[in-house]
């Protein structure tokens, strides 16, 4: 009987050991699976579009779409987007004018919501957007910290699939006249873009990269141009560029290959044009 007892035991820990086997061997098969997937190539860009208004003083929105289109970009944080603002910009929906010219996915955070001139038209907004040529799975809008009397700013957030990728892309436009209100931004921001998966932000930041609300979001988060790219890397004034404020900053884990600043009349500012690498790690 103590025989046949001790064999019983002997085969049900062989049962459990051969069940853990199951499981270790599953656990690490999936953490392979998730490490093996190869990185994806994005090229993400940054433009304050200035509500279309180009150097010219002209509206001109197809200028807007000219610039996405001819740099090719995949994931575009929009800055200073009309929304059936008013007459400056023929009160149009800009976000979704480039986003079906452009043939790609949109999301928009209105950061100044007000009524319609007239009973019955479209609320009037003004804010920022993501395009992204690829789906977005959710997307959300946070308000930041504002002093009394200053414009509302906020942090536009999307989970973009790339290719079987999801990669958290946020969009910003802080305080201009401001740095301890773009301080209280930043770390605002700071704990909304720890993430798991691969983080790129974007945004017009106003404020070079020595000021103390860059070297903040820094602690966070790494800038792509000091990355790749080559010289000033200046993007306003569109004409005669003397300061680097706009900007694609990412997480550790994306690969930054290359940063350019585009010449462009379509705004006040000079778009940003990034390529990355971002993939999913397990």
């Amino acid at each position: 009987m103590i025989v046949s007892r001790l064999a019983q035991l002997a085969r049900r820990a062989a049962g459990v050991a051969a069940v853990a086997v199951l499981v270790i061997t599953g656990a690490t098969t999936t953490a392979n699976a998730a490490s093996d997937v190869p990185d994806r190539r994005i090229r993400v860009a940054t433009f304050n579009i200035h509500h279309a208004q180009g150097v010219d003083d002209k509206l001109n929105l197809e200028r807007v779409a000219d610039v996405i289109r001819t740099g090719e970009a995949d994931i575009v944080g929009l800055q200073e987007v009309d929304r059936h603002w008013s007459e400056r910009s023929e009160f149009a929906d800009q976000a979704s004018w480039l986003a079906e010219r452009l043939r790609m996915h949109v999301v928009y955070g209105a950061n100044l919501d007000l009524d319609p001139l007239t009973p019955g038209a479209p609320r009037r907004q003004y804010g920022t957007a993501i395009l992204s040529r690829y789906p977005v799975l959710d997307w959300d809008n946070t308000l930041l910290p504002r002093y009394e009397g200053h414009e509302q700013r906020g942090l536009l957030r999307a989970r973009i699939q790339v290719r079987g990728v999801p990669v958290q892309v946020f969009n910003t436009h802080l305080q201009h006249n401001d740095a301890n209100e773009r301080l209280e931004q930043v770390r605002a921001i700071q704990p909304l873009v720890a993430r798991e998966e691969p983080v790129v932000l974007a945004g017009d930041l106003n404020a070079r990269p020595d000021a103390p609300e860059i070297r903040a979001l820094s602690e966070t988060l790494t800038d792509a141009w000091p990355r790749a790219g080559r010289g000033d890397g200046y993007t306003y004034p569109a004409t005669g560029p003397n300061a680097r404020i706009d900007y694609v900053f990412t997480s550790p884990d994306v690969r930054v290959e290359s940063a350019a600043v585009v010449q462009s009349d379509a705004s006040d500012h000079l778009p940003l044009f990034v390529d990355l690498l971002v993939g999913r790690h397990g």
